[in-house]
């Protein structure tokens, strides 16, 4: 279980990964779909800074990339590659 305090509010925040599921108290999480992976190893550069990963950034089953953290801010976030012909940025 990955386990991150917040400075400024003194919440705890805590989420985990089990059986493939993610496990949060958190109310919601933000996502950032890319399209490669060039790109979404940008977005989880910068939102890794000081943050709990809970699941790093890697190739899985259904993406070239998918990774899920909780910033230094409490966010909990989810990055992943859209598959081949699925995304549409305009």
């Amino acid at each position: 279980m990955a386990i991150s305090t917040s400075a400024a509010t003194g919440s705890v925040f805590r989420s985990a990964m089990q059986c493939g599921l993610a496990l949060t108290d958190q109310p919601f999480f933000v996502s950032i779909r890319s399209d490669g992976l060039t790109d979404a190893q940008h977005y989880w550069d910068g939102l890794s800074v000081g943050a709990t990963v809970i699941e790093p950034l890697a190739a899985s089953a259904w993406s070239a990339g998918f990774g899920m953290l909780t910033d230094r801010f409490g966010v909990t976030w989810i990055v992943d590659v859209a598959p081949a012909g699925t995304y549409d940025a305009g």
